[in-house]
């Protein structure tokens, strides 16, 4: 299971900051991999913008610390995390857990697409080169649709605590890679990536890629609102671009998140990469001597099905010429602020789509 838990670089608890927190419950409770990022623009059930492009609004940028375990340990990381953290919006996905033999996996051999989440220290090796680096350049050989690295501030590997020094040398700090493509293709080249690392922690989740490089694959996944029990169904959807991509003028992520912001949905979030690629184009990203960014930005999106398709209609429209943009079946969400709250923590049941 992965838990993601959303909310601002200020917030506190008990007179800390609350993603001290959350990191110190993750290493309590010695998650097997766990990531805080650091959001560049965003807004939550408040409303209120965030963005590191304006002085005044980029001093509470929006965060997101995602933990993955087994679901015994995250449902007890749970307790825990709803105590510290009574507002923000927090979510509980099913996921495939993989580790060691990871070459024997087994995947569907249709065209069914999946989502593969490798999580590293951020200098870890391959060679003499960054692992992370060799693992995107090994899904982009094999024809995975899209890559994209995010490096963590903080963490957890193997249960042990790594967290970002102004002056260390950071070894172990994780970074995640997550690539979207066919389970053939993320089948090939995890029995290549498997022979490069050293026990790495990996995810597999189901997936439906609704647009490559502004073409219409298909729409969003269509969930009814709840299960059989009466449990809700919650909706995500992620556009990947570059930095670079424009809409109007204006930077894709940043006119994505304004419109859905002006337009009323639940809440979206952008994070910069370091490093990746989408659709046909090569890997790319933060280069040492060159003043441009050409590095990926995943926004977020997340609200109930009914409410989801009224936003994949803007996200359609302003990914006409590039992007890549996913959606998936959310078993479990809660969000609370400002004396408003929506949903739960009980998992809907497996439903069809998100097998």
């Amino acid at each position: 299971m992965r838990m993601s838990v959303y909310f601002g670089e200020r917030d506190r608890a008990d007179g800390r900051l609350l993603a001290d927190a959350m990191l110190d419950a993750f290493a309590a409770h010695r998650v097997r991999s766990s990531i805080l990022l650091r959001g560049i623009e965003g807004f939550g059930i408040k409303h209120r913008l965030q963005s590191e492009r304006l002085l005044t609004l980029s001093e509470d940028l929006p965060l997101i610390a995602l933990a993955v375990d087994s679901q015994p340990r995250i449902e007890a990381l749970l307790e825990q995390v709803q105590v510290i953290s009574a507002h923000g919006l927090i979510t509980l996905e099913r996921a495939r857990l993989l580790s060691g033999g990871v070459a024997d996996a087994e995947l569907s051999t249709g065209p069914d697409a999946v989502k593969l989440t490798i999580y590293l220290g951020r200098h870890e090796r391959v060679g003499a080169r960054p692992a992370h680096t060799a693992v995107v350049e090994c899904l982009h050989r094999h024809g995975v649709a899209g890559a994209s690295v995010l490096l963590g501030l903080d963490g957890t590997a193997h249960g042990v605590r790594h967290r970002a020094g102004f002056l260390a040398r950071n070894m172990q700090v994780p970074l995640m890679v997550q690539s979207v493509g066919e389970s053939t293709t993320i089948s090939r080249a995890l029995a290549e990536i498997a022979g490069m690392l050293s026990d790495p922690a990996m995810t597999l989740e189901r997936v439906q890629v609704c647009k490559r490089d502004g073409v219409q694959l298909a729409g969003p996944l269509s969930p009814p609102s709840a299960d059989g029990a009466g449990l809700a169904y919650w909706q995500k959807l992620v556009v990947y671009a570059s930095e670079q991509t424009r809409y109007q003028h204006q930077q894709l992520h940043s006119a994505l998140i304004r419109r859905l912001r002006r337009e009323g949905a639940a809440g979206a979030t952008s994070l910069r990469g370091q490093w990746g690629y989408h659709g046909e184009h090569q890997p790319h990203g933060e280069r040492f001597w060159s003043m441009d960014r050409h590095v990926p930005v995943l926004t977020v999106l997340l609200d109930t099905p009914a409410n989801m398709r009224r936003w994949f209609e803007i996200v359609d429209e302003m990914t006409r010429a590039t992007g890549l943009v996913t959606s998936e079946v959310v078993p479990a969400l809660r969000a609370a602020g400002s004396g408003i709250a929506h949903g739960g923590f009980e998992l809907a049941e497996r439903h069809a789509l998100s097998e």
